[in-house]
C-alpha cells in the first residue's frame, strides 16, 4: 500500500468523514455560507465509504413512509429559502402540485431517498465516494513545537493507495453500527434489518416457507408486514420481547421534544431534567411503531382468525436464546418470558431488527482520542456546538454528528433536528476561523459549559 502525498496542497477548513444525511446537510450549510460571503468561503471536502450516495437502502420497503414531516428536511428549519429543500426537489421533479394534492405530510421513504440523492448530486464535487478515512492525527502547521493546530487525515482510496489531507476541523458522521444479540452472527439465513432487501432479493421466494422477525420497533413491524404481503405461501412469525407492539407518540406536545429549542433545554438542564426527557419521551422514537402499521398487522391477524387459516404469528414476551445452524437447516431457540419454557423451531430466514449501536468516535480517532475529555461515566464531553472538549490545547476541532445523545438529547442523531444542527456546526467553524484569524479566543472556546 503506497502513500500518495504527505500533505494536500490545500488546508481545508473542514473535512467530513461520512456523507450521509447529516454531513450532506452540513455541506449545504457551508455552501450557503459561501454564497453569503463569496470572498471567503469555507473550504471543505467529504469522504464516504459507499460507492455512491445511499441512506438505509435495504429498508426502502414499498409503501413505508417517513416518520417525520417533509419540512424536517436537510435545510428548511435553518433556511426556508434554500434551493436544497424538499419542496425545491418536488418542483425540480415536476411533482409539487401532485404532492400537495396528495395531502400528506409524510412522503414515502423511497421518495425521501430520491430527494437526498438529488441534493447529494448537487454537491458531487465536494465528496469522494469509495474512500475510507483510516486515521486522524494532530500536527503543528509548519512543523513547529507549539500546540497542534492542524489535523492530518489519512484516506484509503478504492485502489488501496493512501493519501493524506489536512484540515483545521473534522466532522465525524460515520453512522450507526448494526447490532445483533450477543453471541449471534449473521449469515445466509440470519440477517440484520440493515441488509434486509439485499438478503431477501438474493433468495428465491419459494425457498422462504418459514420466516421469523425479531424486534419490537418500527423496522421489525414493517419487515413483518412486508414478508406477510410478499410471501403468501409462508408462515411469518414476529418475536416480540414485550406483550405486543407499542405505539409511537407523535402527538404535538410530545413532538416538542424534537424541537431545536429542546436541545438547549437538555444540554443546560439538570440531571433530573435529562432523566425526565428519557423517562417520559422514549416512546417518541425507541422501540415503538406507528399506529397505522400496528393496525395493519392486527387486521391481517384478525382476518386470518376469521377465515381459520393462520400464517401470521405473534410470539409476545419471547426472546431468542440462540441460533443453531447445521447444513441447510437453521433452528432458533425461543424462550418464553411468561413461564421460561424453551422451544426450538426451524426457519428459512431469521431477521434481527434489533437496532444499532451509536457512533463511537474513539474507533476512528485511535491514539488521538486521548486528547479529549470524558465524563464520570466514561463518555466524551461535548461542547454545545457538537465539538469534543479537548484537554491538550488543540486549536483544531472534532465535531460529532451523532453519538451525543447523552449531552444533546433524543434528537442528537435524528433527522428531526438535522438542518439546525448542521447550521450550528457550520456557524461554529466560521466563527472559530474568524477568531483564529484575528488572533483572539472567543466565547465558543468556553469549555466550562461542556458536558
Amino acid at each position: 500500500m503506497g502513500i500518495k502525498g504527505r500533505r494536500s496542497q490545500e488546508i481545508y477548513d473542514v473535512v467530513g468523514i461520512g456523507f450521509g444525511p447529516s454531513n450532506l446537510s452540513l455541506a449545504i450549510a457551508l455552501e450557503e455560507h459561501g454564497e453569503s460571503a463569496p470572498r471567503h468561503p469555507v473550504t471543505s471536502h467529504f469522504f464516504e465509504k459507499q460507492p455512491a450516495f445511499g441512506w438505509h437502502r435495504d429498508m426502502l420497503l414499498p409503501s413505508a413512509t417517513m416518520q417525520i414531516s417533509f419540512l424536517k428536511d436537510l435545510v428548511t428549519f435553518r433556511n426556508p429559502l434554500s434551493r436544497y429543500s424538499f419542496v425545491s426537489f418536488l418542483h425540480a421533479s415536476n411533482r409539487l402540485v401532485q404532492f400537495v394534492n396528495n395531502q400528506d405530510f409524510f412522503p414515502t421513504r423511497h421518495e425521501f431517498h430520491q430527494y437526498l440523492e438529488w441534493a447529494a448530486a448537487g454537491l458531487g464535487d465536494r465528496v469522494s465516494y469509495g474512500t475510507e478515512v483510516t486515521s486522524i492525527r494532530p500536527v503543528t502547521e509548519g512543523g513547529g513545537g507549539g500546540a497542534p493546530d492542524l489535523l492530518e487525515i489519512e484516506v484509503r482510496d478504492g485502489d488501496g493507495t493512501t493519501r493524506v489531507v489536512a484540515a483545521r476541523n473534522v466532522a465525524i458522521s460515520t453512522g450507526l453500527v448494526p447490532r445483533l444479540p450477543d453471541g449471534m452472527d449473521g449469515h445466509e439465513r440470519v440477517w440484520h434489518s440493515s441488509e434486509f432487501l439485499s438478503r431477501f432479493g438474493a433468495r428465491a421466494p419459494e425457498d422462504l416457507r418459514k420466516v421469523m422477525v425479531v424486534g419490537a420497533g418500527q423496522s421489525a413491524a414493517e419487515i413483518t408486514r412486508f414478508l406477510h404481503d410478499s410471501l403468501p405461501h409462508a408462515e411469518v412469525s414476529a418475536v416480540i420481547p414485550s406483550y405486543g407492539y407499542s405505539i409511537a407518540d407523535d402527538t404535538p406536545f410530545a413532538n416538542q421534544v424534537f424541537d431545536p429549542s429542546s436541545v438547549d433545554d437538555y444540554y443546560f438542564g439538570t440531571e433530573q431534567a435529562r432523566d425526565s426527557f428519557w423517562r417520559y419521551h422514549r416512546n417518541t422514537n425507541y422501540s415503538v411503531v406507528d399506529a397505522d402499521v400496528i393496525r395493519s398487522l392486527y387486521q391481517r391477524s384478525y382476518e386470518e382468525q376469521v377465515h381459520g387459516s393462520r400464517r401470521l404469528h405473534f410470539r409476545n414476551l419471547t426472546r431468542v436464546d440462540g441460533v443453531k445452524s447445521a447444513g441447510d437447516e437453521t433452528r432458533v431457540v425461543l424462550r418464553s418470558l411468561l413461564d421460561e419454557t424453551v422451544e426450538e423451531t426451524a426457519v428459512d430466514a431469521l431477521v434481527f431488527a434489533t437496532g444499532y449501536d451509536g457512533l463511537d468516535p474513539a474507533l476512528l480517532l485511535g491514539e488521538f482520542d486521548r486528547n479529549f475529555e470524558r465524563d464520570a461515566a466514561g463518555r466524551h464531553r461535548v461542547e454545545r456546538d457538537y465539538r469534543l472538549v479537548n484537554a491538550s490545547g488543540l486549536t483544531c476541532g472534532v465535531y460529532l454528528q451523532g453519538g451525543t445523545e447523552h449531552t444533546h438529547g433524543l434528537s442528537s442523531s435524528l433527522l428531526s433536528n438535522i438542518a439546525v444542527r448542521s447550521g450550528e456546526i457550520a456557524d461554529s467553524i466560521v466563527l472559530r476561523r474568524t477568531e483564529r484569524e484575528l488572533g483572539r479566543t472567543g466565547p465558543v472556546e468556553k469549555a466550562s459549559s461542556a458536558v
